[in-house]
């Protein structure tokens, strides 16, 4: 099975991207986790204003088959979050890169991105 990895953003081995421009970073996770986690039916996400460090748990997502926390990929403070997918937690499976995104961060420090995974390096990964 292939999946998609875009090549406008960063990955973490935990399966989350960073797609960053100007000073923040949009956050989700990869369709390699969506299609391992399985139909998503519930996902905590902290509230605007709060702080995540890299590496750091920010949130978890429920789905039919287990419980899967969430790690930062890169420090900030959480200017935005994707109040959709608290109604509608299926968008995180259907588009996971675009209307499943979660959270939007205020980088804290933008060399942080330089630890993360290419796309290629994240695609060896999950091969």
């Amino acid at each position: 099975m292939t999946f998609d990895i875009p090549d406008d953003r960063k990955y973490q081995e935990s399966h989350e991207w960073a797609r960053s421009a100007d000073g923040t970073a949009k956050i989700g996770i990869t369709d390699f986790a969506q299609d391992e986690l399985g139909d998503i039916v519930f996902v905590e996400l902290p509230a605007v204003g709060d702080d995540v460090s890299q590496g750091a748990e920010f949130g978890v997502v429920e789905s039919i088959k287990a419980v899967s926390d969430l790690y930062a990929p890169v420090s900030g403070t959480v200017t935005a979050v994707n109040e959709q997918v608290f109604d509608a937690p299926e968008l995180v499976n259907d588009d996971p890169y675009g209307e499943g995104w979660m959270l939007e961060l205020e980088l804290a420090d933008e060399s942080e991105l330089d630890s993360l995974l290419t796309p290629e390096a994240y695609a060896d990964q999950i091969a």
